[in-house]
């Protein structure tokens, strides 16, 4: 009898780490773990039964052990089968409190049932999930035949009941990916539960259970190994029996599976979830159609084809090929069938898919017009071209196509911003740049700058847009584009990320932000606009975090000042996006209203808030003094505002300050309680950021959930060149209450005025910009910056 003591050892032993090292395949390392596992529960039966024979009485295992593909701390789920007449009822009891007190002696998480052959088939019929488990009951201890007939029971209901539980099992598997996300597309994916995770193999089963369409093999098979191995190795380096990989476990589980870089294993298994979750999808479309197919056939049923053009056919909610096309005669063929399924929002049947990928000849280098035709047309379908060209991927032809898709297939991305792969955010970016294109003068360079404008993200690219431009020029080139055109999409590419930088780290005001931006266009107003809307194209596609109201803004202000400068006859003194108070406007010109200087003489600071969305604008008039950007800071943080971007200004002694921020409460920022605040800060009176010091102390306090690694050490750089006015630096740090507000005082204890502020935060890290100057108004000297570099670093630090 194994020691109940040894068990957990004994199953890491079996699939832990000696078990990676020693044994050549996960699958035989599973192959040991059931044995044991089968072993093991065999000698708690025997031990239970006190050896005797009890017919009609069975231990069952359904789940990853009844499967045989369980990992070593995989919880057991176990049911006692029984017809319900060798034994009473105290009797199954009395057995199976012997078999289950061991199990959980052991350590061992049990999901445990005592039940009927009878019960078995009314529990399947009431709970979808137990009726999909049970499909895979296997017996473990016991009489067989019991198990036999319960298997038996629930399979037969399951094909008689198909046409009811099939709706069920759909609904059930959406809500099922709309919690869990799609394995995919996550940095940090749920192995089991997500879309193309390890329980949609379960439901291929119970599809093919029910005799509804036929269960891939293949290439779905090897991804399930994968992603198997992979929740092997979690459980192995995290020592608990859970389904998720997350990013603190990366590296752990790369090197246990024996990948130089995480980011490879991570492509991997995005790989095996994609491959995964278009089997499971094209299976659940066959499911329907052979469902339909058995319901609404009265004698011979004929395929109802619709024609949709180059002898392709939508049939069953697919597009398939006509039997009388036949794709050796038309290397164009694929990408006609991308279009049109594309245009129509339908899928192209995967036998179709097969034949065109393995019977159609490659396009001739470099492509004719009508391919590139066709091929614009495919970018131009809108959200319909992102299953096909998944569809198209998954046979190889978009790689037969664009050899350099194999290097961003399926690459993570660990940007915050960043919610999608690589190659799903290019073809994301696409789409929505569709809905851009009347825009710019030329729609097809919009979409072709959108597909390629990430390629450069590559292993080893330290800068992914200068990286991606060669290769996108040399993708223009096999497509057989012009050179001008070439030129263009080559440049939009290693510029793409120009114009957002600009808008949010640098100051609209100073000439050098506008200069750099018509140098990044070659100061052509046709190239502005393609950058333009493929800068908003990549942000909306790229996530929440990297489209808001404020960014959205600052692009809009920063597009308005580089047309100004194009084309001045056009230019208007106030941007649309971003509403101008008539004292920030006045300041900008330098003049200050006379009303308002007396006010101010009085101590009465001015205070204006602007709705802008879900931002805000707020313009703050008071007495230039040390300490004023600080003070304001601190008030909008103790006030639970977070902010984006500040503009100073001073005019004859006044300051004249528009701040940009957000409320993440929801609750419009009280003009009249930061006009007091204030009023009070400039008195020396230190209240009004109280509530500052309450904020830090709340923030300070331990996370229940431990993190492993750090985000490094603040950072401090001169940006050269930036301005010919200020000295621009920039800070990187990790977050905190006041921070902003620490900087500020940081600045002024060390005699360095701030001009402007442009304010970034993602995922908990600062990305600020800060132009200054010394009192007189001038850039800084080399002695003064590296001292304030300093500062700054010890502030973020909390070293001062």
């Amino acid at each position: 009898m194994t020691d109940i003591a040894d068990v957990a050892a004994r199953r890491l032993d079996l699939a832990g780490t000696r078990a990676f090292e020693q044994v050549g395949s996960g699958l035989e390392r599973r192959r040991r773990l059931a044995d044991f596992n089968r072993e093991w529960l065999g000698e708690l039966w025997e031990e239970a039964t006190r050896g005797q024979r009890i017919d009609g009485v069975a231990l069952a295992a359904v789940g990853s052990v009844g499967r045989g593909d369980a990992g070593p701390l995989s919880d057991y789920d176990l049911v006692l089968l029984h017809y319900g007449r060798t034994l009473s009822t105290d009797e199954v009891t009395r057995l199976a409190d012997r078999i289950w007190y061991p199990i959980w002696d052991a350590g061992v998480r049990l999901d445990h049932s005592v039940r009927t052959v009878n019960q078995c088939r009314t529990v399947a019929a009431d709970d979808l999930t137990a009726a999909v488990g049970l499909l895979d009951i296997s017996p473990v201890a016991g009489d067989a035949e019991v198990v036999a007939a319960a298997r038996a029971t629930v399979s037969h209901d399951w094909r008689a009941n198909a046409r009811k539980r099939l709706p069920q099992l759909t609904d059930a598997m959406a809500v099922r990916h709309h919690r869990h996300g799609d394995l995919a597309q996550s940095i940090e994916p749920e192995l089991k539960e997500a879309h193309g995770g390890l329980r949609d193999m379960t439901i291929l089963s119970a599809l093919a259970e029910a005799w509804l369409a036929d269960r891939p093999r293949g290439e779905v098979d090897t991804a399930y190994g994968l992603l198997l191995d992979v929740r092997d190795a979690v459980h192995v380096v995290t020592g608990r029996g859970r389904d998720r990989l997350g990013r603190e476990d990366h590296d752990a589980v790369a090197a246990l599976l024996g990948y130089g870089d995480p980011d490879d294993l991570l492509a991997e298994v995005s790989d095996a979830g994609r491959t995964i979750a278009y089997a499971l999808d094209g299976t659940v479309r066959r499911a329907g159609q052979s469902q339909r197919a058995r319901v609404l056939r009265v004698g011979p049923r004929r395929p109802q084809m619709a024609p949709l053009g180059y002898g392709l056919f939508e049939s069953d909610g697919e597009v398939v090929l006509g039997a009388g096309r036949t794709p050796e005669s038309d290397p164009l063929l694929p990408l006609r069938a991308a279009v049109v399924a594309a245009q129509a929002n339908l899928p192209i049947s995967p036998t179709t898919l097969e034949n065109l990928a393995t019977k159609c000849a490659d396009l001739p280098t470099p492509w004719s017009p009508l391919a590139r035709g066709l091929f614009s047309d495919l970018l131009a379908a809108g959200p319909g071209l992102v299953a096909v060209w998944e569809g198209l991927d998954q046979q190889g032809i978009i790689e037969r196509w664009l050899p350099e898709w194999a290097a961003v297939r399926s690459r993570p991305q660990r940007n915050a911003v960043h919610r999608h792969t690589v190659d799903r955010h290019l073809i994301e970016t696409v789409v929505h740049a569709t809905g851009l294109v009347r825009n710019v003068g030329r729609a097809d360079l919009l979409l072709l700058a959108a597909l390629l404008h990430d390629i450069g993200k590559v292993p080893g690219a330290h800068d992914h847009s200068r990286a991606g431009a060669p290769i996108a020029e040399t993708v223009m080139r096999r497509l057989g584009h012009p050179e001008a055109d070439v030129d263009v999409v080559t440049a939009l590419v290693r510029e793409h990320l120009t114009l957002i930088e600009l808008a949010t780290r640098r100051d609209h005001s100073d000439p050098r932000t506008i200069d750099a931006a018509l140098t990044a266009v070659g100061g052509d107003r046709d190239r502005f606009d393609l950058l333009l809307a493929l800068t908003e194209a990549d942000a909306v596609a790229a996530g929440p975090k990297a489209w808001t109201d404020w960014r959205a803004a600052l692009l809009a202000q920063l597009a308005t000042e580089v047309r100004a400068r194009l084309d001045p006859s056009t230019h208007t003194p106030a941007s649309p996006a971003t509403p101008t108070a008539d004292v920030g406007r006045d300041a900008a010109q330098g003049v200050v209203p006379e009303e308002l200087v007396h006010a101010l003489a009085a101590g009465d600071p001015h205070v204006e808030v602007l709705a802008h969305g879900g931002s805000y604008r707020i313009d703050i008039a008071d007495r230039d003094r040390l300490g004023l950007f600080a003070d304001t800071a601190g008030l909008l943080a103790a006030e639970g505002l977070v902010v984006r971007t500040a503009i100073l200004r001073t005019v004859d002694g006044i300051a004249v300050n528009e701040w940009h921020v957000e409320s993440p409460s929801g609750n419009e920022p009280e003009q009249s309680r930061l006009h007091r605040g204030l009023a009070r800060l400039a008195t020396g009176d230190r209240g009004p950021l109280g509530l500052l010091d309450r904020r830090r102390q709340f923030a300070a306090r331990p996370s229940r959930e431990s993190t492993i690694g750090t985000p490094g050490q603040p950072r401090a750089l001169v940006v050269p060149g930036a301005s010919a006015e200020a000295t621009v630096l920039e800070v990187r740090a990790e977050d905190r209450p006041g921070l902003l507000h620490e900087l500020g005082m940081a600045f002024a204890k060390s005699g360095v005025s701030v001009r402007s502020a442009h304010i970034a935060t993602y995922a908990g890290q600062t990305l600020d910009t800060f132009y200054v100057t010394d009192f007189s108004g001038h850039p800084l000297g080399p002695a003064k910056v590296a001292q304030v570099v300093a500062v700054v670093i010890d502030t973020c630090d909390g070293t001062t």
